[in-house]
């Protein structure tokens, strides 16, 4: 009975070893887990950090997109008054060249009429 008690007692100091050292394992792994969950959370910092800069950088490039699009408007809105005042002032010449042609052609035309039938 004592070589089972022994082997009993054996067993026992076997399994308190083996406690022991998966104890020591755990607590290996709760300090990776710790060390690799700080790390994630930095990495994961640098990430948001970087998204929130590119998002400022990306508000700068729309503010300035909007000024530049402001201000091409305003260009083409000003180009489009000259333009129309342009036209009008060209169309007007030429209404005024046309008439002038007109009455020109007409009194020729009346001069030949005239010479012709003996008018003059």
């Amino acid at each position: 009975m004592e070589a089972r008690i022994a082997r009993l007692e054996s067993d026992v100091a076997n399994l308190r070893t083996n406690m022991a050292d998966m104890t020591i394992n755990v607590r290996s792994l709760g300090d990776k887990m710790d060390d690799m969950n700080a790390r994630f959370d930095a990495k994961f910092d640098a990430t948001k950090q970087s998204i929130d800069d590119v998002t400022e950088k990306l508000g700068e490039v729309k503010d300035g997109l909007t000024a530049s699009i402001s201000e091409v408007r305003v260009s083409v809105a000003q180009l489009e008054a000259r333009l129309i005042a342009t036209f009008k002032n060209d169309l007007a010449k030429v209404a005024a060249w046309g008439l002038t042609l007109y009455i020109a052609l007409t009194g020729a035309m009346l001069g030949a009429m005239a010479r012709g039938f003996g008018w003059i």
